[in-house]
């Protein structure tokens, strides 16, 4: 009587998952207007992503499966307008494909060979190095990091999903070696966990062709993007203001973040900024750091070759602890025995550079960068810049401008303040509760709290910039100089206003926001010779610093609050 029973149980199943299958092709075909529901097949436009269906909520499907849902890989704008041999490049692409691609693809004797021909394509660009890239594990780092290559598994066990955003304008000299960098942080971390998002913002050289050649490598590989070309702002929209158009770029790289969140429950663990030449094991370290810190974000630094050595770049977006610029030091800074030669200008930050260790800042950007998206993008926060601009350039034309009025100062300084008002009301919250009845004040809310006490007046040896300007005895060739054309310093303003009475809470009895600087992630511009570069901050290649209890040092364990007052570095 055993076996009717089993027979009939099996044929039960059988029958169940051919009625299964048959509601799925019926309900949920391509041409059915319930297709929408599954995310699996197009809706009106395959360009857009499709919000999170039946069969994935069943699932629970959160991959980033560019095979499986198309719209993963989507081309926005693409750069069409005709010249002058376009009708010969198109005639000679199609006669190509009919008469020998086509064809080839199609038989039933060479189609075996096509298919593999595309795996071994596929190989081939995963070991792609670009031009400058295929320096960087021959280059000198601290801590092992080229020696010990299984020192980033632990990020791949993790299984964590990284967003990459990139702005280009006029940039080609940049994108190969970027898509390089991208292609090894997929092998490394998984083609399905990476996001790529390109915008190209207006660029007037070969980089629409380029984007192009990234399109065709991410599709081969399986790499989800989304490729935008957009029109630069018009003059009615303040083109001729870059921190405005800078905002405006950064948001609409970062548009795919929220329509993933939005539309399929995806949430990115980091969002890579890449910006210049950057080796992946810097990347890949910085995320480490961010990660062990639970920075809201972690910089790597800027270097620009300048008369046979290199400088400290960026400074325009770069702040310490105390609010101060970086100094434009060389990079062989460390050479020397004082700690005033290198760029950060706070004691303790200098004193871990010169270890190659992260170090705490009020602000950064000095290349690419790693973002904590849950403190910062996911909470509201996005890149904006102050909106009461003029137009230096028209003559005779002055506006007087009040000590009160906002700053006008880069989109990085702005997104940099909101980070510290965000997690100051975090704190604030928490206080809050504590005082309604609600669970006790964190000991780390209550740290930030009581840990500060007034400072004392400083020495007249440690006085900061802002401070020595108002002492016309202590003179700092360097405290104001710009690093950039594009950023060149103001000449120092008269002394701040006296502090407002009322403001009787200081910045640094509120929660730190966790802004960090990593010294050993490097980023460079075309023509500069990473090499050298290396050899000035890190020593020669037998050179061995790795700490064997974990890097233990890299994580921060005293964050300090926010600066009372900073200058503007105001933008003309």
């Amino acid at each position: 009587m055993a076996f009717p029973l089993r027979r009939r149980t099996l044929l039960r199943l059988l029958l169940l998952a051919a009625f299964v299958l048959f509601i799925r092709l019926l309900v949920f075909s391509p041409s059915s207007p319930a297709s929408n529901l599954t995310g699996s097949f197009y809706t009106s436009d395959p360009l857009e992503i499709q919000k999170q269906g039946v069969l994935d909520l069943v699932t629970r499907e959160k991959s980033l499966d560019a095979r499986k849902h198309k719209f993963l890989q989507a081309r926005l704008g693409r750069d069409e307008r005709e010249d002058l041999f376009s009708s010969v490049v198109n005639d000679g692409l199609e006669d190509y494909w009919n008469r020998f691609q086509k064809p080839y693809m199609l038989g039933a004797e060479s189609s075996h060979m096509d298919s593999q021909s595309v795996l071994s394509s596929i190989e081939q660009l995963l070991t792609l190095n670009g031009w400058v890239a295929a320096l960087c594990p021959t280059l000198s780092r601290p801590f092992g990091q080229n020696k010990y290559e299984d020192a980033y598994e632990d990020l791949v066990r993790e299984g964590h999903l990284y967003f990459i955003g990139m702005v280009i304008h006029s940039a080609d000299h940049f994108l190969v070696d970027q898509l390089a960098v991208i292609v090894q942080l997929a092998k490394r971390l998984g083609t399905s966990k990476v996001f790529v998002s390109m915008l190209d913002y207006d660029s007037s050289d070969s980089t629409s062709t380029l984007t192009d050649l990234c399109e065709a490598v991410l599709t081969l590989l399986g790499i989800p993007f989304r490729i935008r070309r957009v029109a630069g702002m018009t003059v009615s929209e303040a083109a001729a203001y870059y921190p405005l158009e800078e905002a405006h770029a950064r948001n609409l790289a970062l548009e795919p973040l929220y329509e993933l969140k939005e539309k399929r429950n995806i949430k990115f663990h980091r969002v890579i900024w890449l910006k210049g030449f950057t080796c992946p094991n810097d990347i890949l370290e910085t995320i480490k750091i961010s990660a062990a810190n639970q920075a809201a974000m972690v910089c790597g630094m800027d270097w620009a070759e300048h008369n046979g050595f290199f400088i400290f770049s960026d400074r325009w977006r770069t702040r310490d602890i105390n609010g101060d610029q970086f100094r434009q030091s060389k990079s062989s800074s460390l050479d020397s025995s004082s700690l005033t030669s290198v760029p950060p200008r706070e004691k303790s930050a200098a004193q871990r550079y010169s270890q190659h260790l992260p170090f705490q800042v009020f602000c950064c950007e000095s290349g690419s960068h790693v973002v904590d998206p849950e403190q910062s993008y996911y909470e509201g926060i996005s890149y904006r810049a102050g909106t009461d601009f003029h137009n230096a350039t028209t003559p005779n034309d002055k506006v007087e401008r009040g000590p009160d009025a906002p700053c006008l100062d880069s989109t990085q300084a702005w997104f940099c303040r909101d980070l510290w008002v965000a997690k100051a009301r975090e704190g604030i919250k928490d206080f809050d509760a504590e005082l309604d009845g609600a669970e006790p004040l964190t000991t780390k809310n209550r740290r930030a709290v009581e840990r500060r006490a007034p400072a004392p007046a400083p020495a007249e040896e440690d006085l900061s910039p802002r401070q020595a300007a108002a002492d016309p005895q202590v003179v700092d060739a360097d405290a104001n100089a710009g690093s950039d054309y594009d950023a060149s310093d103001l000449p120092l303003a008269d002394p701040p206003p006296a502090e407002d009475p009322r403001l009787s809470i200081p910045n640094g009895v509120f929660l730190p926001a966790r802004i960090m600087v990593n010294p050993r992630c490097v980023t460079t511009y075309a023509g500069v010779s990473h090499t050298q570069l290396a050899l000035d901050l890190f020593g020669p290649p037998d050179r061995e610093d790795r700490n064997e209890a974990g890097n233990v040092k890299d994580v921060l364990e005293d964050w300090e609050g926010a600066p009372e007052t900073f200058v503007c570095q105001e933008q003309q």
